[in-house]
């Protein structure tokens, strides 16, 4: 038994269990003593400073702006006008404490594993037979990506799915990301995380598993497959590496094979146009010199709000100018907030240099031929990157379920989640029993 003595405390009409902690003598200790000793969960709560809170306004509020760029369009970058007028409404109308309370609804708690303090979101099901499922985010994604699956995911009956479909939703931040520590040595890579998050769902007492992930994520849940097959049922990405031999090729210039379709060929040009246009020099310079990046976006939110617009996740996004659309402008800014509050910039922008020349796309750099557990992939339309069926079954061994969501990008969570947890639902169904 954990050192904490867990009892419920309450269980909300979504399912929600509310643990109240009656015993922890081993949370006093150090993370380093604890994890030496046994492992422990301990309860945690979101509470940023007051003081934090003001020196963030104050810094958005003296803002020093660059002059407008010289194009009529996003691609020099955030525009100028748009971007004035977010953090505007940043530092006048936006309130943490709302986005801190979306947080502050779930049972939080960390552990500390290899070294690193993870937080993470856990809720369990009121469903009997619930599907254990870990859901890994990416960069400039965060645990506010995935909270809007969670009432779909472990309380179907009230989004419209059968009580069976109901999964326990675990919710890691990853090392050097939000409320989850910064490392203090190089070696996070993609394989050390996948061990971490197998460390923890056993920890939770999840012997059987099942794991989704994109972005950054994808390759997470992509080395889980690899490395733990006798614990994960199976994985689940929309970013898949799908970009076998042949598709790299036609990427780098050469002829395309002439079995290849015109949707083949329409999706291999269009990420050489992103690419070709600069799409990717973000995810470059992070890799090369996340240091000499950091130290702006350390020291300016309205810098870190610029830098992490250039994400081709945003592409689409209004800047909240459109009410009907998800994310919401309040959604980004929890998500950016969380960022600048944690002082995570630096951390977070390490993960792309401690994976440096492991593309997340490519077949042979995330070794999908090694994963031996059922693979499940969910193509969204507004992807940059839009993977097609026949090269995802040449790129992984067992693959169970490929669909194409008629809409939804690489945020695709953030903005349809219901159609997400339905694509969960469909992905795992033939796994459901495996668990038990």
């Amino acid at each position: 038994m954990n050192p904490i003595q867990l009892s419920i405390h309450s269980v909300s009409r979504m399912g929600i269990i509310v643990y109240s902690a009656l015993t922890c003598l081993a949370c006093s200790s150090t993370p380093a003593a604890a994890e030496q000793s046994e492992p422990v969960l301990r309860p945690f709560r979101a509470d940023v400073s007051d003081a934090d809170l003001a020196d963030l306004k104050q810094r958005l509020a003296a803002t020093r702006w660059p002059d407008k760029e010289t194009v009529a369009d996003r691609s020099q970058g955030a525009q100028l006008a748009n971007l004035q007028e977010l953090v505007h409404y940043w530092a006048t109308t936006y309130d943490w404490r709302k986005g801190e309370a979306k947080l502050n609804a779930y049972p939080q708690f960390k552990t500390l594993i290899d070294g690193v303090d993870i937080h993470f979101i856990q809720v369990r099901s009121r469903h009997p037979n619930a599907m254990p499922l870990i859901i890994t985010h990416g960069w400039p994604g965060s645990v506010f990506e995935q909270i809007k699956l969670i009432g779909p995911l472990t309380d179907p009956t009230e989004y419209g799915g059968q009580a069976e479909d109901a999964f326990d939703v675990v919710i890691p931040s990853m090392p050097g990301f939000g409320f989850s520590a910064r490392p203090v040595e190089a070696g996070w890579s993609l394989e050390r995380i996948a061990s971490a998050w197998d460390v923890l769902m056993k920890r939770l007492g999840y012997t059987r598993y099942v794991a989704q992930g994109g972005d950054w994520g994808a390759g997470v849940v992509e080395a889980l497959g690899r490395q733990a097959p006798s614990a994960v049922l199976g994985i689940h990405t929309n970013l898949p590496a799908a970009v076998t031999n042949d598709v790299g090729a036609v990427l780098g210039g050469a002829p395309p094979p002439k079995e290849f379709s015109e949707r083949e060929l329409a999706a291999i040009e269009d990420l050489k146009r992103y690419r070709d246009k600069g799409g990717l020099a973000y995810l470059q310079m992070m890799g090369a010199r996340p240091q000499a990046v950091s130290y702006g976006l350390t020291d300016s939110p309205a810098g870190l709000a610029g830098w992490m617009l250039v994400h081709g996740g945003f592409d689409k996004w209004s800047y909240g100018n459109d009410p009907q659309q998800s994310p919401t402008r309040d959604d980004v800014l929890d998500d950016f907030t969380l960022y600048w509050l944690t002082n995570t910039a630096a951390s977070s922008a390490r993960l792309y240099w401690e994976n440096r020349g492991r593309d997340l796309i490519s077949a042979a750099a995330q070794k999908t031929d090694e994963i031996p557990v059922p693979v499940a992939i969910t193509v969204f339309p507004d992807e940059v990157f839009r993977a097609q069926e026949s090269w995802a079954r040449r790129a992984f061994r067992k693959v169970i379920y490929f669909h194409e969501a008629d809409r939804g990008g690489h945020f695709a969570m953030w903005e349809h989640p219901e159609l997400f947890a339905g694509e969960l639902r469909a992905a795992f169904r033939s796994l459901r029993g495996t668990h038990m």
